[in-house]
């Protein structure tokens, strides 16, 4: 039994009569009379009752009508799903997270318009260091990503910028410097700088450690922190500075002041990047809106 032939069966069924179900079928009158009577065959009993002017159901044919009108909705339905998966309206989109670029408000602003414009479409938030992102999306484990830059890897995908962000100094609220309205990079020479390991972000890693050497110094490392937002704490203990992006200076740390940077310019760009090839199209979609 083929799924079209229950869709004949239905047209003939709910038109009563073969020449007019064939006609808004499109296809001639005999055709359809012989794929009704293999199904009949295949059943075993007969569907219809041939009348004078028409059909009517045996008692046979209408349990299959009221069952194929279920299979063909449950068919069609499952297709539809099919396909809106594939031109990325509904399904599951895997989206990383470099350390802290949630807290950009551009971020915060694409995917809220994301989910707006497609609701059928389930996010799946992961977060991690960017060397984490850069290894899942070349193996396939992400479908896109919001990554810091510069990031040497970032080459390998295509990639957009969407935001550039000033990097502050995160000063806790007693040291003598914090009550200023910005701080002098090489004021610091003698703190101690709290930063993360290199490999979890080499390229901000390195713009941080360039910045200290053009204000006149090399840094005094101290604590290590897995990631960019626990610097805060530490800073808020009393362990040193830090030099953390704008978006996380909104995060609400009573113990810590963060001030602009005087007499240089330290950023850093948070950019959507995505696989070149081999890209499922929501994360397209995500790009478009862009």
């Amino acid at each position: 039994m083929e799924l079209r032939h229950l869709r004949y069966f239905v047209a003939v069924a709910e038109a009563g009569h073969f020449t007019r179900a064939a006609e808004l079928l499109g296809i001639s009158q005999p055709p359809l009379s012989q794929q009704i009577q293999r199904l009949e065959h295949e059943i075993g009993t007969p569907l219809l009752k041939r009348l004078t002017r028409g059909v009517e159901l045996t008692e046979a044919g209408k349990v299959l009508y009221d069952e194929a009108q279920t299979i063909i909705k449950l068919t069609d339905a499952a297709f539809e799903r099919t396909r809106a998966v594939a031109r990325g309206l509904n399904g599951t989109l895997r989206i990383g997270f470099a350390t802290s670029t949630a807290f950009n408000p551009q971020v915060f602003e694409l995917l809220h318009r994301f989910r707006d414009k497609y609701p059928g479409m389930v996010l799946e938030p992961q977060e991690k260091d960017m060397a984490g992102l850069m290894t899942a999306m070349s193996e396939g484990a992400l479908d896109a990503a919001f990554i810091r830059l510069p990031c040497e890897r970032s080459k390998e995908f295509s990639f957009k910028v969407l935001d550039i962000e000033e990097m502050m100094v995160a000063l806790p609220k007693k040291h003598p410097l914090s009550q200023g309205k910005e701080v002098r990079l090489a004021a610091l020479r003698h703190d101690t700088l709290i930063t993360f390991p290199r490999d979890l972000s080499p390229g901000l890693y390195d713009a941080v450690t360039q910045a200290c050497k053009e204000a006149g110094f090399s840094p005094r490392y101290g604590q290590q922190c897995p990631q960019i937002t626990s610097a805060l704490s530490m800073v808020a203990t009393g362990f040193g500075y830090a030099l953390v992006p704008a978006s996380l200076s909104k995060i609400d740390e009573t113990n810590v002041r963060c001030l602009p940077l005087a007499g240089q310019t330290l950023t850093t760009q948070i950019a959507l990047a995505w696989r070149r090839t081999d890209n499922c199209k929501a994360a397209l979609h995500m790009v478009g809106l862009l």
